[in-house]
């Protein structure tokens, strides 16, 4: 019994994120408030290592959020307030079978068709979105790769869900990533 109680514990550990000091986190300040991310680089090391990249490239600083569904999920990262496309580095290879799970405040990769074409765009889930979550290595059931999780400012998530949107689900109002660096 104290056998099996130990390796259930093992399995849940292998597949929920533990918060600790190992993980880094990521401030992101934006004209709605500030958002911390905790990143989980045992479970996505490639995705994180990528994502810290471009933060430490200050390649964040002055985009937008370009992208506001209500009820599913804001994305950015990629768009400057004119809406031009910002030049990113080559794609990374998709981590998304790794367990973690595209629920609310989680924070996973943008991505064409190609499961592996995600380069700088995020999305932040402003609800659970599990037909979001890797299901099979199959086009269709790549999913996509959550890498960490909003751990304060989920309020500035909900009031940039509830902003008015217009074509394609731009904002109206200009949401933008003032500054984004990891948090000390």
């Amino acid at each position: 019994m104290k056998i099996a109680f130990i390796s259930a514990l093992s399995v849940l550990a292998a597949v929920t994120p533990v918060a600790g000091a190992e993980n880094p986190k990521v401030i992101l300040d934006t004209t709605k408030g500030q958002l911390t991310i905790e990143l989980y680089p045992g479970k996505a090391p490639e995705t994180v290592k990528n994502f810290l990249a471009y933060v430490d490239a200050g390649f964040y600083n002055g985009t937008i959020f370009h992208r506001v569904i209500p009820k599913f999920m804001i994305q950015g990262g990629g768009f400057t307030p004119d809406m031009q496309q910002k030049a990113t580095r080559p794609p990374i290879k998709i981590e998304s079978d790794n367990g973690l799970k595209n629920d609310r405040g989680t924070i996973a990769m943008a991505r064409t068709p190609d499961p592996n074409s995600a380069t700088a765009q995020f999305f932040i889930n402003s609800v659970d979105n599990g037909f979001l979550n890797f299901t099979a290595k199959t086009d269709k059931g790549w999913g996509y790769a959550v890498f960490g999780k909003v751990v304060q400012g989920m309020e500035v998530v909900d009031a940039i869900s509830k902003v008015k949107t217009g074509a394609r689900d731009v904002p109206v109002e200009t949401i933008t990533i003032t500054g984004a660096k990891r948090a000390k």
